[in-house]
C-alpha cells in the first residue's frame, strides 16, 4: 500500500503541524448548528486539509459524503449527491453527515456547470456541515469563498516532517539516517506527502537508508523557478546552476521572463546594467531559435543569461519577494477580465432568454447597462452578480463596493430571519411534544382504572339481583 495513504492521519491529534487551523476546525465542528457557515480550507498542495478534514469527521463520529474534482460536477449531480446527502439524516448511526467538497477552486468548466448554484443553494438549506478544500483561495468562485469560514493550512516546517518520517521508518522497521531524513524533509518544501513519496521511493528495495539513496530516488523530483532564482543570486558552482535549469520544465525564454522580472533586487546600477546586457543578448538567441527552429540555439540563451546575470548579481543573494514577470500578471488579469466578462453574459443570456451571441451582437448591452446604471442594487441581487461584474458595467468601484454591502447586509438579514424562524419551529416542535406527552400521561391513569371499577360493580349487582329473587 501507499505510504500516503497507509499513515494518513486518523485522528486530529495525529496530523502534523497546522495547530491553530486543527483548533479552529475542532471549534466550528463541537459548535456547529443548522444555519452555521462551510469551512473553506485552503492551502498549497501536501499540507493535510482534506486528511485533517476525515480526521475531524473520524472523531466527531460523522460519516463522510465526498465530491472531487474527478467527478463531474454538474448541478443535478451536486443535487442529486450533496443535496439529499445535506438534508436527510444517516443510515450508519452516524450523528451527522459530513459533505467534502474536495479540490473546490476546479469548480469551473463546462463539466462543472451549475455547480456553484448548486452549492450556494446546499448552503442555504443544508442540515449538516460542508467543508470546502481549495489549493488556491481565489480559484473558488467570489459567491462561494463570502459565504464560508476561511481556514489557511501553511507550509510544514522541515523540522515538523523530520519526526513524522521518522515514525514511518520505525513502523516499518527500516533504519533511516539522520542526515537522510533531514535531506527528504527540506527538500518537500513543506509537503508532507511529498515528503513520504521521497522516502517511500528512497525505501524501495532497501532497510537501511543512507543520503545517498535519497538523492537516487530524487532523479524525479523537480526544481522549482524559486529554487532556480534563489540559487541565481546566491553563491554556487556553475553546475549546480545548471542541474537546477535543466530541471525545470520551464523553456528558456519563460525563464528570462522570471530572470527579467526579479533583476531590480540587484542594488548596484551598474551591475543592473550588466544583468541586462546578459538578457539582451540571450533574448537574441531566443528570438533565433524561434525563427530557425533550431533549438540546439536553446542551450546558449541559457548559458547567457544563468552565468552573466549570477555573476553580475555577485553572490549577494535575493532579499525580496520574487515576482512573476509583468507580461504574465497582465495576462492573467485579462484572463480574469474575460472570465468575468463571460460570466455576465451568461447570467444576462439567461434572464433574457437569449444566446450571448445575440446579447453582443446587437444594442441589448447598451440598454441593460443603462437599465443598471439607474438601479444597480436590484438587478445585482436578481442576477446574483459579482463585485467584478457589476464593475464591469458601472466602472465606478465606490459605487460598487456600497452595492456589494448593502447585498452583504440583506443576506445577513435574511440568514437572522431564517435561523430565528427555525428556532421558533424547533421551540413549537418541543412545546408541542411536551404538551401531547403530559396528555397522555394525564389520561394514562383513568384508562387503566376504569376496567377495574367495571369489574369490582359488575358482580356485585349480579350477586344482589340473585338473592332478590331467590328470597
Amino acid at each position: 500500500m501507499d505510504w500516503a495513504e497507509k499513515y494518513r492521519p486518523q485522528h486530529l491529534k495525529e496530523v502534523v503541524g497546522n495547530s491553530p487551523a486543527l483548533r479552529e476546525m475542532l471549534d466550528w465542528a463541537r459548535s456547529w448548528t443548522p444555519g452555521s457557515k462551510p469551512l473553506i480550507l485552503y492551502g498549497k498542495p501536501g499540507t493535510g486539509k482534506t486528511s485533517s478534514a476525515y480526521a475531524l469527521a473520524h472523531d466527531m463520529n460523522w460519516e463522510v459524503i465526498e465530491l472531487n474534482a474527478s467527478d463531474q460536477r454538474t448541478k443535478g449531480l451536486i443535487d442529486r449527491v450533496a443535496g439529499n446527502a445535506s438534508t436527510s439524516g444517516t443510515l450508519t448511526g452516524s450523528q451527522r453527515r459530513l459533505i467534502l467538497l474536495d479540490e473546490a477552486d476546479n469548480l469551473q468548466g463546462t463539466a462543472d456547470r451549475g455547480g456553484a448554484r448548486a452549492i450556494l443553494d446546499i448552503i442555504r438549506t443544508s442540515q449538516q456541515p460542508i467543508i470546502m478544500v481549495a489549493n488556491d483561495l481565489y480559484g473558488l468562485p467570489p459567491e462561494l469563498r463570502s459565504r464560508g469560514n476561511l481556514v489557511q493550512f501553511k507550509a510544514l516546517q522541515a523540522r515538523s516532517i523530520a519526526p513524522h518520517l521518522k515514525f514511518i521508518c520505525t513502523s516499518e522497521k527500516m533504519t533511516c539516517s539522520d542526515t537522510a531524513l533531514r535531506v527528504i524533509a527540506e527538500r518537500a518544501n513543506g509537503d508532507m506527502r511529498a515528503a513520504v513519496n521521497m522516502l517511500y521511493a528512497s525505501a524501495s528495495g532497501k532497510r537501511n537508508i543512507t543520503e545517498d539513496d535519497v538523492h537516487t530516488s530524487e532523479k524525479d523530483v523537480r526544481s522549482t523557478i524559486f529554487s532556480l532564482l534563489t540559487t541565481l543570486f546566491s553563491k554556487n558552482s556553475d553546475e549546480e546552476l545548471f542541474r537546477k535549469s535543466y530541471e525545470l520544465d520551464d523553456t528558456p525564454d519563460a525563464i528570462e521572463q522570471w530572470i527579467e522580472a526579479n533583476v531590480h533586487a540587484i542594488n548596484d546600477q551598474g551591475r543592473i546594467a550588466d544583468a541586462y546586457r546578459c538578457l539582451s543578448r540571450a533574448d537574441e538567441y531566443i528570438g533565433n531559435t524561434f525563427r530557425a527552429q533550431y533549438y540546439t540555439l536553446w542551450r546558449y540563451a541559457t548559458a547567457v543569461m544563468l552565468l552573466g546575470v549570477s555573476s553580475a548579481a555577485g553572490g549577494h543573494g535575493i532579499h525580496e519577494r520574487i515576482t512573476s514577470p509583468g507580461r504574465w500578471r497582465k495576462m492573467a488579469a485579462m484572463r480574469q477580465q474575460r472570465g468575468t466578462r463571460i460570466g455576465l453574459m451568461s447570467k444576462l443570456a439567461t434572464a433574457l432568454h437569449i444566446s450571448q451571441q445575440t446579447l453582443r451582437g446587437s444594442t441589448y448591452m447598451q440598454l441593460i447597462t443603462m437599465l443598471i446604471d439607474v438601479d444597480p442594487l436590484s438587478y445585482a441581487r436578481e442576477l446574483s452578480l459579482d463585485a467584478d461584474q457589476l464593475e464591469m458595467v458601472l466602472h465606478d468601484p465606490g459605487r460598487v463596493r456600497a452595492v456589494m454591502k448593502e447585498l452583504e447586509q440583506e443576506r445577513k438579514e435574511v440568514e437572522k430571519l431564517e435561523k430565528a424562524k427555525e428556532t421558533a419551529r424547533r421551540r413549537a416542535e418541543k412545546e408541542k411534544k411536551a404538551v401531547m406527552d403530559a396528555s397522555v400521561a394525564k389520561r394514562s391513569p383513568a384508562i387503566e382504572e376504569k376496567p377495574a371499577a367495571e369489574e369490582d360493580t359488575v358482580p356485585e349487582k349480579k350477586r344482589s339481583h340473585t338473592q332478590a329473587t331467590l328470597f
